[in-house]
């Protein structure tokens, strides 16, 4: 549900804030065990599919995620129970954080070109008793914090009039702010994205969206008095998982443009053939640029696909997520090269016109 900026600003957004911080602290461990993890980031794509073809929020989807961690984690079930397990995940997210109205029914989710696919054909009894096991499994508890949880609380105050942009005041505040929402937004689908952001807590993760946004955007300071003071994170606490995003979003941003690089050859080349002048070279411009889902790869730095990116203000933000079942190979340990988290990071993102 979006709400309007000066709510979250208000005591009872501080209240929920609160609450919502205690009962972080007693989450279901996770151990990153599971004898399917190999296939989590298939199912974690299916998941992300299907909450885009119902426009779910982010939060349904995050929970929806982080309850089939939480399940695979303690059960070995085979990849056609997976199927089953993920959406009843979802559903029962969707039922515990959406409008009864926005709660994706039964012959809908029959009817997508995705089950059929997947030769998948879902009943009402098989579904009851899925998510009757997962609440058994979560002692009918569902209320699980997640980065979602938390970052519309954090944003509130994540652009003000007093930020810099390269040193210089901010040519329009609504703009930035849109751009900050845009990149928050593409970070927490980056930290969907692999199972090592679940060694943070979830305000911990949100609170690193934000700060690895403003670090893309050139804001200054990278983490400022309030921010601190709202999260109750220092910047020395964000560093290890702020890298992790900024690793992602580096990869994601090389990929985007050998991918443009390989159409533009393809474009040239046919170019030529056909007797007419090639087209001119465009380069990267970062915040207008879609990056295509390809299917689950090895790693997060090596193999990270978002499920979206961020576009300029008011562009579309889409899903090319292409869940296939080829391809799920388990993948190595995090890369642990350094990066660039100083307080000013070095990736120029051209978009502020002065």
């Amino acid at each position: 549900m979006e709400l309007e900026d000066q709510w979250w600003k208000g005591q009872l957004a501080a209240d929920i804030y609160q609450a919502l911080r205690c009962k972080e602290l007693k989450l279901p461990s996770y151990r990153g065990q599971s004898p399917q993890l190999n296939l989590r980031r298939y199912f974690a794509d299916l998941i992300a599919i299907i909450c885009n073809r119902f426009c779910l929020c982010p939060v349904a989807r995050h929970l929806a995620i982080y309850l089939l961690d939480l399940f695979m984690d303690r059960y070995d079930v085979t990849m056609q129970q997976l199927h089953m397990v993920s959406l009843s995940c979802l559903l029962l997210a969707s039922k515990f954080e959406e409008r009864e109205d926005r709660v994706p029914k039964l012959e809908t989710l029959n009817s997508l070109g995705c089950m059929s696919s997947m030769n998948l054909v879902l009943t009402k009894q098989g579904l009851l008793h899925m998510e009757l096991l997962l609440l058994e499994t979560f002692s009918w508890n569902l209320y699980l914090p997640t980065a979602a949880h938390f970052i519309d609380y954090y944003l509130s105050v994540g652009v003000l009039d007093g930020d810099l942009h390269d040193g210089w005041p901010l040519a329009s505040l609504e703009k930035t702010k849109l751009y900050m929402a845009k990149y928050t937004d593409y970070f927490l689908e980056v930290s969907l994205q692999d199972h090592i952001f679940l060694c943070f807590a979830p305000s911990l993760v949100a609170a690193a969206c934000v700060a690895a946004s403003r670090l893309i955007l050139h804001l200054s300071p990278s983490w400022p008095t309030r921010l601190q003071r709202l999260s109750g994170y220092a910047w020395e606490n964000l560093i290890p998982c702020v890298e992790k995003l900024l690793i992602a979003h580096d990869s994601d941003v090389k990929e985007a443009s050998k991918q443009q690089c390989l159409e533009q050859q393809q474009s040239q080349a046919l170019l030529h053939s056909s007797g007419q002048p090639a087209a001119v070279s465009q380069f990267l411009q970062l915040p207008s640029m879609q990056f295509t889902q390809k299917a689950p790869q090895a790693g997060l730095a090596a193999g990270h696909r978002s499920a979206s990116y961020p576009q300029g203000p008011g562009g579309p933000q889409q899903s090319d997520t292409q869940a296939s079942a080829a391809c799920l190979d388990p993948k190595p340990s995090f890369p642990s090269r350094a990066y660039p988290v100083s307080m000013h990071y070095s990736y120029q993102a051209p978009c502020f016109d002065r």
